[in-house]
């Protein structure tokens, strides 16, 4: 609640209805996929249609919730087909695809739509068949005998390039069907439907179409918000992924290593069994002549042939001089490995050789060469009646499948972090987007475009932040009542100053007026002359401004402070006496000379008041008025013969207005002229006495400045007299 009582329109709850749309939403794009798929399989149909929700759902909801569908699409097909996980992958990417063909409208003609069925069939296709052929083995391709794929590997020569290509054009079906269905449901959706899901700001008010594409767009001076969020997270993403990555990795390979170990060593311990390790002298002199040696090497290879993880099964008796063969049933051609040959100590081995000497148990030896290939080797220790090591049972597991298989496992892994790192990345930023970005975006727009110009303008601008209803129930909201409050607040402060300022003002244009009656109560040779005088200049100002003349300076605050400081202008006669002032007959030149001074004294009265007036801007025209009203356009006036534009142009309009009053004003030592002559005479004088532009203006506004004159003469006549 603000300061102002003003509570917003729309609370929490109504934050959390808009939510449900959206998990109705998703749910509805799920059951789609499900129920489409399944029959697709019940129907052993050529496709899958298992994203045609998805595609719905994101032309609709956008990125997040076309997102959401995919993925838990494939977590629900778990049930039916295991490996689905796998492919959540696939179908987030084509959510990401259709919401982002949708905002560019490619969804709105059919020339389009059909133009996406390819892109859409090289994610379905193309990236399925190659996460497949990862995850089980880039041989499965050898086993695809379809007629499409054997024709084009007829071109290609490639049986892997021919199941993805094969893949991609059957796909291409199955995306069409899929991408129709979804743009046709789409299309006959109702406006007010799809616009319940198109602006999903659920943490404020809803915002009009133009507002939402406005706070969308509005971008800070540096990095945005949005960038640092979707970076720091992207990077804590990839962090978390790679170390997950890394520890699943090695810890499957551990298990691998480990389950191949447990094989071997029982392998090992098996053909340990298989003979008499009293006869080891025998088999080793005599060879296949020993009684039961031939057996022994017939079950040796059995075990051998068991199993294609066994690579080699051999008897090694272990001297100082190298291995001397026992058994060696995988290469009985090779003369080396007959009984009793000798063969090289493998430099693997050469860390364990202190304890096969000494005929004790070692670690499995894991060795990769050229000759051999990578294997893990185990060597079980055979001990005759005296418990004496008399050889070692050897067993080589082939280890290159484990590549196979971490090579598998990690494609398996990587697709599942992909498609969750997405869906993570989206959800996130979409809810940035709606409990940050979005309530900032709004609240900086809405601030930005409050303007101080007017009530009216000020009014709009405080209703415009109050309506944003923002409720994230953080730090943001906290920041938006505190906006809001010092929104109010400024505008009370605003309406109290403004009344303040206006009673400063009005004293002050009393004040002025006061002054200037005292100075013309003392010259008993004019009457209204300030009044007069103050409405002259308005005219003039209006006309020129209206004529387009000095519009740069003409703006309304010069010219509110001309007509204010035009009571003014003749300040400086306080300080003439009165027997000059009020001289019934004409001056003499010394008196003259007095006379004229008025007009710096004017100039300096008005500056000695700048100390305890403040800077007040109209002060500088007031001065200007009382000092250079009497300099004329040719230069011949007084006191400083300025001439032309150098002479203020306030002092120009004032010496029009000044002399056409003392013209046609009745004095005490003369009658007044008639308006017709007073206008001629200004006329006369334009571009010698008066700026030409400034008589012309007063010339042009003749009916106004004849309305004045009437005013005047429409007063009693005995008030003419008392003001005479």
């Amino acid at each position: 609640m603000s300061e102002t009582g003003m509570k917003p329109p729309d609370g929490g709850k109504m934050h959390w209805k808009r939510l449900g749309k959206y998990l109705m939403l998703v749910l509805g794009g799920i059951l789609i996929n499900l129920i489409l798929s399944q029959t697709a399989g019940w129907l052993k149909l050529p496709m899958y249609l298992d994203c045609i929700g998805t595609i719905l759902v994101s032309m609709i909801g956008g990125f997040v919730p076309g997102i959401v569908v995919g993925y838990a699409t494939n977590l629900l097909k778990m049930i039916f087909d295991a490996d689905s996980i796998y492919y959540c992958a696939i179908n987030v990417l084509i959510a990401v695809l259709a919401a982002l063909l949708h905002r560019k409208n490619w969804f709105r003609t059919w020339r389009k739509t059909l133009l996406s069925v390819p892109l859409f069939a090289l994610i379905g296709g193309g990236l399925g068949s190659l996460l497949t052929l990862v995850m089980y083995g880039f041989n499965i391709a050898e086993d695809f005998t379809g007629p499409l794929a054997q024709q084009i590997n007829n071109t290609l020569h490639s049986v892997f390039a021919s199941q993805v290509i094969s893949s991609i054009v059957f796909d291409l079906l199955d995306k069409l069907i899929s991408v129709v269905i979804a743009v046709l449901i789409y299309r006959a959706l109702s406006g007010v439907f799809k616009d319940l899901f198109r602006y999903n700001n659920w943490l404020q008010n809803p915002l009009s179409r133009e507002d939402y594409k406005q706070a969308e767009r509005f971008r800070p001076r540096g990095m945005s918000l949005r960038t640092k969020i979707v970076l720091v997270l992207s990077i804590s993403i990839l962090v978390i992924a790679a170390v997950t990555t890394g520890i699943s990795y090695y810890t499957f390979r551990g298990a691998l290593i480990q389950t191949k170990t447990e094989m071997a060593e029982g392998v090992s311990n098996l053909a340990a069994t298989k003979f008499d390790p009293e006869r080891i002298r025998e088999y080793l002199r005599d060879g296949e002549k020993a009684p039961g040696y031939i057996t022994s090497e017939m079950e040796l290879s059995e075990i051998r042939n068991s199993s294609a993880d066994i690579k080699y099964i051999y008897v090694y008796q272990i001297r100082e001089d190298g291995c001397h063969v026992v058994f060696d049933p995988d290469f009985p051609e090779m003369a080396g490995d007959d009984p009793g040959a000798l063969v090289e100590f493998d430099d693997a081995f050469r860390p364990q050789m202190g304890k096969l000497l000494t005929g004790e148990v070692i670690e499995p030896v894991i060795s990769n060469s050229e000759e051999y290939g990578w294997l893990l080797s185990v060597y079980t220790p055979v001990k005759n009646s005296e418990d004496i090591t008399v050889c070692y049972a050897c067993v080589d597991i082939d280890m290159t499948q484990l590549q196979a298989d971490e090579f598998r496992f990690l494609a398996r892994i990587l697709s599942l972090f992909v498609s969750l790192a997405v869906l993570i990345l989206a959800v996130f930023l979409w809810y940035a987007e709606q409990g940050v970005i979005m309530p900032i975006n709004s609240m900086a727009i809405a601030s930005e475009s409050f303007a101080f110009n007017s009530e009216e303008e000020r009014a709009e601008g405080a209703e415009a932040l109050h309506s944003l209803g923002i409720h994230t129930g953080d730090e943001i909201e906290n920041l938006y009542e505190a906006i809001m409050k010092t929104t109010d607040d400024s505008l009370r402060y605003i309406a109290e100053s403004q009344e303040k300022n206006e009673i400063i003002t009005r004293m002050q244009e009393n004040l002025i007026i006061t002054m200037a009656d005292l100075v013309e109560s003392r010259d008993q040779n004019t009457g209204d002359h300030i009044k007069n005088t103050a409405e002259y200049t308005r005219i003039i100002m209006e006309e020129l401004r209206k004529e387009g003349h000095y519009t740069d300076q003409l703006t309304d605050e010069y010219m509110a402070d001309v007509f204010r400081s035009a009571p003014l202008h003749d300040i400086g006669k306080i300080k003439i006496p009165d027997a000059v002032l009020n001289k019934p007959g004409k001056l003499t030149d010394e008196e003259f000379a007095l006379m004229k001074k008025h007009t710096t004294y004017g100039g300096e009265v008005i500056e000695k008041t700048r100390p305890a007036s403040g800077n007040i801007s109209y002060l500088d025209v007031a001065k200007d008025l009382a000092t250079y009203h009497h300099e004329w356009w040719n230069g011949r006036g007084y006191p400083e013969g300025l001439k032309g534009e150098e002479i203020p142009l306030s002092a120009r309009i004032m010496a029009v207005a000044d002399v056409f009053d003392a013209l046609i004003s009745k004095r005490c030592y003369k009658d007044g002229f008639s308006f017709e002559k007073s206008m001629d005479i200004i006329r006369e004088e334009s571009g010698t006495h008066f700026d030409p532009l400034v008589a012309g203006a007063f010339l042009n506004a003749t009916d106004e400045v004849r309305k004045v004159v009437e005013q005047r003469q429409e007063q009693p006549q005995d008030e003419q007299d008392k003001q005479s």
